[in-house]
């Protein structure tokens, strides 16, 4: 039995896939969103997704470790997965990009990664899923923003336990729906991910926490678990989720702040993605965005088709006292800092 929460239609898959040209863009493929609470298990999903639309190649782009606040919390997750699972005979499953694995390495942990869209040349990076017999046991799986991907995140899990001969500790990283829906954040739901988890889900799936939390602003959750202990997962009455009546209403709130200004979004990724959507379709003019990753930049963006500056050129078009729509607050200190302070910011979250 499922309970709708909330639903959308025409959302790109990948939010975070660059486009040559904004034709491209605009016409990306599309997907709807149908977020269900499922009263057998109680996780909450996306019962509209499918995974047949989600291909992945190397123009997708969601490296954010460009950012000196990234870079510190990575530094907070190693010193979490150091503390609880060691350093030694580490797997890192979905590395991407490899920068948080080349992280680790530099530290001395000994840590290996698995994926199979990995384009470096660091032979510890294995271009392959991690499969029953590709290594020896591992005595820790560490899996950091790959669950909200994956349609089945139970059978998922189970597969790696398997893989793993059937025990090991487990680092899990996801965004936290808790956060998401305190903060009537619209702009975090995407359809590039189907799951949206909340650290009691964790609890129900694993027997054994060893370790548990929020961080990056509480904006993500992470548990550190028994493998072994995995199990289906129980809905439990006092566990029901109360999605916010009034979870769309920043749109127009948002809407009514832009004024005859430039209006300027900062950040390319997934947020500034689905904001700028949004406002288009509020009728809202977006006249920039700007990103500090460079893979991003003079790339467009998908469905509104708009194009990526790096800030010394988008900062050029500006005058004193435009808006930049800053999508994610966390960064709004190294934001303001960057353009000296002479802009009108707005937090979007």
């Amino acid at each position: 039995m499922l309970k709708l929460l909330y639903q959308q239609d025409d959302f790109p898959v990948f939010q975070n896939r660059m486009y040559e040209s904004k034709e491209e863009a605009i016409n990306c493929p599309k997907g709807n969103i149908r977020l269900v609470e499922n009263l057998e298990s109680g996780l909450v999903y996306n019962d509209a997704f499918l995974p047949e639309l989600m291909v992945y190649d190397g123009n997708y782009q969601n490296e954010q470790a460009v950012s000196l606040l990234f870079q510190r919390h990575l530094e907070t997750v190693a010193t979490a997965i150091s503390r609880s699972m060691g350093a030694v005979n580490l797997v890192e499953v979905g590395c991407g990009k490899g920068y948080f694995l080349e992280m680790l390495l530099t530290k001395g942990f000994d840590v290996t990664g698995f994926d199979p869209t990995y384009e470096g040349v660091n032979p510890r990076v294995k271009r392959q899923y991690f499969e029953p017999g590709v290594i020896e046991k591992a005595h820790g799986l560490i899996l950091r923003h790959v669950l909200e991907h994956i349609q089945h995140p139970v059978s998922f899990l189970e597969q790696l336990k398997s893989a793993n001969g059937g025990s090991g500790k487990i680092y899990i990283e996801v965004p936290c729906f808790d956060w998401i829906c305190e903060h009537s954040a619209w702009f975090d739901i995407f359809y590039e991910h189907v799951n949206y988890f909340r650290l009691v889900d964790f609890h129900r799936m694993f027997g054994k926490i060893y370790e548990s939390g929020h961080v990056f602003g509480g904006q993500y959750l992470y548990v550190i678990a028994d493998l072994a202990t995995l199990q289906k997962p129980v809905f439990n009455q006092a566990d029901t989720f109360l999605f916010p009546a009034n979870f769309s209403s920043g749109i127009e709130r948002l809407a009514a702040l832009t004024r005859d200004k430039r209006n300027v979004v900062w950040g390319g990724a997934s947020k500034g993605v689905i904001f700028t959507l949004y406002m288009q379709r509020a009728g809202v003019n977006i006249d920039l965005v700007i990103d500090i990753n460079p893979a991003k930049q003079n790339k467009f963006i998908a469905a509104s088709g708009l194009k990526i500056s790096p800030p010394e050129d988008g900062l050029k078009k500006l005058q004193q006292g435009d808006d930049i729509f800053v999508m994610n607050s966390n960064y709004l200190k190294e934001i303001m800092e960057l353009t000296n302070n002479q802009f009108n910011y707005i937090k979007v979250d």
